[in-house]
C-alpha cells in the first residue's frame, strides 16, 4: 500500500488501517486501488468501526457513505472466497486489539437504530418494478433462459413439472406471496389451490391476481392448517421458520400431506450448520431469519419423508439479483421521491452483497422433493 494513496483521502495510517489493510489483501483488494471492486474510503475512521462491528459495521459505513465500491457483487465475492470473516490478523497483539475493541463496543453501545421494518414495510411501487409480472421474489431458473422474466417462468414450470401436477389435484402453497405460483399453477394445470399468507397486504394482491381462478387464498398460520393435499410446495419460506420451528414444520406438512403425495422444498441454505444470522441482514433486511443447512434439512424430516431429489441452482440466484438491482436502478428516478438515499445504498448493498455471496458459493439454492417412498422412485425434472 503506497503512502500516496493513503494521503489521496486523509486515511490515517494507523493500527486500524494496517490491520484492514492486511486482511483486504489477502483477497486482492486494495483501499483505493484502480480496480472496480476495490473500496474507495471516504471517512478515515472506516477502518476502526468495521474492525469493531464486524459485518453490521461494513454495511452501515456503506450506508453512510463512508465508502464506495464499483462492483460490490465482485468485492464480496472476494472476500467470501478468502475466508475473510472467519480469519484474524497475524499478530496476537491485533488479534486482542480486535477482540478488545468489540468487547468494550458490546458493552457501551447505547446507538438507537431503526431495525428491520425498512425491508418489509416496502412499496409496491419498487416490487413492481424490480421483479418481473409474476412478482416472484425467489430465485430464477436461467438454464435455457436470457431474460428475468423467461427465467422466472422457468422456475414456476420447473416446481409445476417436479410436483408432477395433474388436473383436479388440490395443492397448498405454504408461504404463497403475492400468489404468482398459485395464479400459475391454477391456470396452467387445472388445479386447485390452497395458499397461505401472514401478509394481509399480500393476501389482498394475490387475492386479485387470482381472482376467477380454483385459489383460495388465507391469511393463516401455517401452523394451523389441518386439511389433507395431493401436493405441497414451499418457496421462500422456509428461511423464516428457524431451527426450532423445523421439526414443526415438518410434521405440519407430514399432517396435511395425502399418503401418495410430494412435497417441494424451494429454500436458500448454508454450507454450514450455524444458527448466527449475519448482523447486517438481520437488522435490515430479513430480522429472525436463519438460513437451514443440508444436516438441519435431513434431520428434521428424515423421520416424515423420503428424500426423492436435491437440486443445487444457486448459482443461479447470482443472476437473479443482478437483474434485480439492474431494475432497481433503472426505475430509481420514477420512486426516489418515497425512499431516502440512505435506503438506495442500503438496497444496493443488499441485493450486491447476495448476489456475491452466491457467486462464491458460500450460500446455496434448493429445491428438495420429498415423498413416503414412491415404488419404483421419482424421475424428476431438470
Amino acid at each position: 500500500m503506497s503512502s500516496s494513496c493513503i494521503e489521496e483521502v486523509s486515511v490515517r495510517d494507523d493500527n486500524w488501517f494496517r490491520i484492514a489493510n492486511e486482511l483486504l489483501s489477502r483477497a486482492g483488494i486494495q483501499v483505493n486501488g484502480p480496480s472496480a471492486s476495490d473500496i474507495q474510503v471516504k471517512n478515515p475512521d472506516f477502518f476502526k468501526r468495521v474492525l469493531q462491528e464486524g459485518s453490521l459495521g461494513l454495511g452501515e459505513s456503506y450506508m453512510d457513505g463512508w465508502w464506495e465500491c464499483d462492483r460490490l457483487d465482485v468485492f464480496f465475492t472476494k472476500v467470501l472466497r478468502a475466508g475473510l470473516e472467519k480469519q484474524l490478523p497475524r499478530h496476537l497483539k491485533d488479534t486482542l486489539r480486535i477482540a478488545g475493541a468489540r468487547l468494550f463496543n458490546l458493552q457501551s453501545k447505547k446507538r438507537a437504530w431503526i431495525v428491520g421494518k425498512e425491508h418489509y414495510d416496502l412499496g409496491n411501487d419498487l416490487f413492481t418494478r424490480m421483479l418481473d409480472p409474476q412478482m416472484q421474489y425467489s430465485c430464477a431458473y436461467w438454464k435455457d433462459a436470457e431474460h428475468l422474466e423467461d427465467a422466472q417462468i422457468a422456475k414456476l414450470r420447473l416446481i409445476c413439472e417436479k410436483l408432477q401436477l395433474k388436473p383436479g389435484m388440490r395443492v397448498l402453497d405454504i408461504g404463497c406471496g403475492w400468489g404468482g405460483l398459485a395464479q400459475f399453477m391454477a391456470q396452467n394445470y387445472a388445479v386447485s389451490v390452497v395458499g397461505v399468507t401472514i401478509s394481509a397486504e399480500q393476501q389482498k394482491h394475490a387475492q386479485q391476481r387470482c381472482l376467477g381462478l380454483d385459489v383460495d387464498i388465507r391469511l393463516q398460520d401455517y401452523r394451523d392448517l389441518n386439511d389433507q393435499f395431493d401436493r405441497i410446495v414451499s418457496v421462500g419460506m422456509f428461511e423464516h421458520v428457524g431451527p426450532k420451528n423445523y421439526d414443526t414444520y415438518f410434521t405440519v406438512v407430514d399432517r396435511n400431506l395425502k399418503p401418495d403425495g410430494l412435497f417441494l422444498l424451494h429454500t436458500i441454505g448454508s454450507r454450514r450448520t450455524d444458527h448466527n444470522v449475519d448482523p447486517w441482514i438481520d437488522r435490515y433486511i430479513f430480522p429472525n431469519g436463519c438460513l437451514p443447512s443440508v444436516r438441519q434439512i435431513a434431520n428434521a424430516s428424515e423421520s416424515h419423508f423420503v428424500m426423492e431429489d436435491w437440486h443445487n441452482f444457486g448459482a443461479d440466484y447470482d443472476k437473479t439479483l443482478i437483474a434485480w438491482y439492474e431494475r432497481f436502478l433503472a426505475s430509481w428516478p420514477e420512486i426516489a421521491d418515497n425512499y431516502s438515499e440512505r435506503f438506495k445504498r442500503m438496497f444496493s448493498y443488499y441485493l450486491n452483497a447476495c448476489a456475491g455471496a452466491f457467486r462464491a458459493r458460500d450460500i446455496q439454492l434448493w429445491q428438495v422433493v420429498f415423498s413416503r417412498g414412491i415404488e419404483h422412485g421419482l424421475r424428476v425434472a431438470r
